[in-house]
């Protein structure tokens, strides 16, 4: 799935990464707890949280992760969205609630971090 399929499905708003939503990604998951991001997030994935902090972003580029999507139209701050756009970092902002969030891609053919259909 592509980066602009999910921003299609979760009508979100793009807040950095504009270049990049050709990019496919793997698989996805959610989480507010970026330990959880780490010991579970594949490579070229999307994470879904509700957490707008630039730990965040530092633990999506350490992670890999493709797309970071900020649920319950929870706003970043600049600091934190500028910390993206330095890292080249796509970054969504969806008014879906994680669980609806993750649902819809889920409907629509993502698979879970774990494989799982």
């Amino acid at each position: 799935m592509k980066i602009s399929e999910i921003r299609d499905i979760l009508k979100a708003e793009v807040l950095s990464g504009h270049n990049n939503l050709d990019q496919n990604v793997a698989g996805g998951g959610g989480a507010d707890l970026m330990e959880d991001v780490l010991a579970a997030v594949a490579k070229g994935s999307v994470i879904l949280t509700g957490l707008t902090t630039e730990q965040v972003i530092r633990t999506a580029r350490i992670a890999g992760v493709a797309v970071v999507v900020f649920v319950r139209g929870k706003r970043p701050n600049a600091r934190v969205i500028e910390m993206a756009q330095s890292f080249d970092l796509p970054v969504l902002l969806t008014h879906y609630s994680l669980f609806v969030a993750c649902g819809r891609l889920y409907m629509d053919g993502l698979r879970g971090l774990d494989g799982s259909w």
